[in-house]
């Protein structure tokens, strides 16, 4: 997709953070790496005393011109949280196509290389399963994750999070043609736990998208279910 951050839009997401001051700025993509404006938005919310995420898909590591990514995240302290939906290059490769897996594992060596996975520099990954189903347990897939890379390619990491699919998009449109939409979103209903509803993004994250648009969470942006008020 070829949808970019303008440099008007991006200077007034950077004098918000400036002024406010948020404890997190969380970005993300796409690659948001390719971005000519990622590197400022790190360096001024750094500045500004946030801690920034990059939500990062690996593979931007193993692109030309981004040869120097891994050391300018490090260099700022930037918590990376990765996306390897699995921990076999089978798996891998049906989500999201032939040779992501290497690529990624090469990216994730680069960053273990640099001291991530530490306590100083935080390496999360996440996963997400195929298909109409839900993840399971995290802890459980986090010490399979931990062990199966720590042996096969030496890759350490802090955290894995789980992410349930959601119905939107591309996803929906696939549950529709297979007729599963129905049996999956009364799955969601079923399994939801009112337990995590005071952790949820929606409480304290606003999504800002590349235009400008103001939502209250990522999944609303989606939809494109805009708050009243935006950057513009």
């Amino acid at each position: 997709r070829t949808e970019m951050m303008d440099a008007t839009t991006a200077d007034k997401i950077i004098e918000w953070i400036k002024e406010h001051r948020p404890k997190n700025v969380d970005i993300t993509g796409g690659a948001p790496e390719i971005s000519e404006h990622f590197r400022r938005l790190v360096t001024e919310s750094r500045s500004a005393g946030s801690h920034v995420m990059d939500r990062n898909n690996l593979t931007i590591l193993e692109e030309p011109g981004y040869e120097d990514l891994h050391h300018f995240l490090a260099d700022h302290e930037v918590e990376v949280i990765a996306s390897l939906p699995c921990y076999t290059s089978d798996n891998v490769s049906k989500q999201r196509g032939q040779g992501v897996f290497e690529k990624s594992i090469r990216g994730l060596q680069k960053l273990n290389n640099l001291g991530y996975g530490s306590e100083k520099l935080t390496l999360n990954l996440v996963y997400n399963p195929l298909g109409a189903n839900l993840p399971g347990p995290q802890a459980e897939l986090e010490q399979d994750y931990k062990e199966i890379l720590k042996k096969e390619f030496g890759i350490i990491f802090n955290q894995l999070f789980c992410i349930t699919n959601q119905p939107l998009a591309r996803f929906a449109e696939d549950l529709r043609k297979s007729d599963q939409l129905n049996a999956y979103m009364d799955l969601l209903v079923d399994s939801f736990n009112p337990e995590t509803k005071d952790s949820l993004m929606c409480r304290s994250t606003l999504s800002v998208g590349y235009m400008g648009e103001v939502y209250d969470c990522d999944f609303n942006q989606m939809l494109q279910l805009k708050t009243a008020s935006s950057v513009q």
